[in-house]
């Protein structure tokens, strides 16, 4: 069964990390989410708690088929955090699907992966993602290579459908 990491902060966007979560788990997938800390509960921009399934420390790459990034603030924190960066990074360099969503992609930036790569975002952070090397395209959903992005929780079906297809 392939296992996919969902990552997880203080002030995530509520669909961006329910939505993946449960519709991998929906198509068979061992799907359970990644924090700084194992077992603490994280509050949602809207208020909406999610309890860490595993700490970061916990997890090897050569573990994961797959890395989800949701958006709202959880990448403002995550990306300050080299163990996020690193595993990122390591993903990157054995070409396993990256999913990043909304400001997700800010870990992308700061992961130094995306010069040269097409993929989209939440308008704010556009120029973030050019500034890191990216061709920024504003669709529901870009897949370049292994990355997967979008920009907003509206493009979750079209998000997840692209997903589930690199994990087939």
């Amino acid at each position: 069964m392939k296992r996919i990491g969902v990552l997880l902060e203080f002030n995530y966007e509520d669909l961006e990390v329910w939505y993946p979560l449960l519709r991998l788990r929906e198509a068979g997938y061992e799907t359970f989410t990644i924090a700084p800390e194992q077992s603490k509960v994280y509050s949602s921009k809207h208020g909406y708690p999610c309890k860490a399934d595993m700490s970061i420390d916990q997890i090897q790459n050569d573990t994961l088929d797959a890395l989800v990034i949701p958006g709202g603030w959880c990448p403002d924190y995550l990306r300050r955090d080299k163990r996020f960066i690193e595993l990122i990074q390591k993903l990157m360099q054995q070409n396993k699907p990256i999913a990043a969503i909304c400001h997700g992609p800010w870990m992308l930036c700061s992961a130094k992966c995306i010069k040269g790569r097409r993929l989209t975002s939440f308008i704010a952070i556009k120029d973030d993602v050019e500034n890191a090397g990216a061709t920024y395209e504003d669709a529901a959903v870009v897949v370049d290579g292994n990355l997967i992005t979008s920009r907003t929780p509206d493009d979750l079906p079209q998000f997840c459908t692209a997903l589930i297809k690199a994990l087939q």
